[in-house]
């Protein structure tokens, strides 16, 4: 097992603990009683109520009183869903969700309404078409004109595994640089994202940190407990890397900005990622709902919160009148930069 894998698993055994606890006290299985109990359980475990009450004025105490006056003990199922993912959506967390048998409440809006920066159709244009590309797993890759390397991963859910990339960091060996274009990646597995990270470091390099809680006061958190990544013991690449990002960057691509931004020669370009930086944990309400939520906070290698997402080294948007002529903005300044 590596060290970061461990550092997360670790403060999963205390949350498990902790978690289980969640519904000492005993809700009966009624609309105010479920109400109640999911209430509770945010207040006491969730892990982000103080830094979004400094964020944006979160008050948990004040959604409490606003959304029990909705609360009827003649409401329907799907009314009472209604209510709670409502109320769950004033803590602004993708890794939240209500699952019922007929639907899952989410908080969708960080999807929605961010600032894409980035155009499927011209990047699909940098690949080009037919044998242009080569694909290896998740991966989609090749070598531009000049001389580039470009790695498209549209997904951490697409698995990756240590073969896929010593196949195609071998094959890109003799460019003069490499492009990774995450743009749009939701997220989806931590292991994948540690996985491509470790290729860029050639020792044991400090990443971030992460906390679990200890008890139900919005504070009661551990010691930062610091997360380290190790060099992976297959191909590493020894150039510049530039990496693009973009507010749909979220969870384990989130995490993957984090640790490439520690690794040497190694920068970031775009606008900020998504965020989304709380290892989630699941619990039940009385009626048998289930309930994800983020129990366990983490932060990068300057103890700042990535909640909310990271900032890139180098800001830069798509502008139309490139688009318009086919160019990518972003793909067309790491170039650049790379040739630099």
């Amino acid at each position: 097992m590596n060290n970061l894998v461990r550092l997360i698993l670790l403060p999963l055994f205390a949350i498990l603990a902790l978690v289980s606890c969640v519904n000492e006290e005993t809700f009966e299985n009624t609309p105010e009683g479920n109400f109640e109990a999911l209430w509770q359980m945010i207040d006491e475990h969730y892990c982000f109520l103080d830094y979004k009450a400094q964020e944006y004025g979160l008050d948990w105490n004040a959604v409490h009183t606003q959304y029990k006056k909705r609360i009827s003990p003649n409401m329907t199922n799907t009314q009472l869903q209604e209510v709670l993912t409502e109320m769950l959506a004033e803590l602004r967390d993708g890794h939240v969700n209500l699952y019922t048998a007929s639907d899952v409440g989410r908080y969708w809006a960080w999807h929605e309404e961010s600032a894409r920066n980035w155009s499927q159709e011209l990047r699909d244009k940098y690949l080009g078409t037919g044998y242009n590309y080569k694909i290896a797993s998740g991966l989609y890759y090749r070598i531009l004109e000049d001389n580039i390397g470009l790695i498209v991963y549209e997904s951490f859910a697409n698995a990756i595994g240590e073969g896929n990339l010593d196949d195609v960091l071998y094959y890109l060996r003799s460019t003069n640089g490499l492009i990774i274009d995450v743009r749009g990646n939701t997220g989806g597995q931590l292991t994948y994202a540690e996985r491509l990270s470790q290729r860029f470091t050639n020792e044991r390099i400090l990443v971030g940190y992460s906390q679990y809680k200890t008890g139900r006061g919005h504070n009661d958190f551990s010691t930062p407990k610091a997360e380290y990544m190790d060099p992976s013991t297959g191909i590493r690449w020894q150039k510049d890397v530039i990496v693009l990002q973009n507010s749909e960057c979220y969870s384990a691509c989130n995490t993957f900005i984090r640790n490439m931004r520690s690794c040497p020669r190694v920068r970031t370009l775009g606008d900020k990622s998504g965020g989304g930086s709380g290892m989630p944990f699941s619990s039940e309400l009385p009626n048998g709902w289930l309930v994800r939520f983020s129990a366990s906070p983490s932060f990068d290698k300057d103890m700042q919160q990535i909640e909310f997402g990271i900032a890139p080294d180098i800001t830069c948007t798509l502008d139309s009148a490139d688009a318009s002529k086919g160019y990518d903005t972003l793909i067309e300044a790491a170039r650049k930069l790379l040739k630099n």
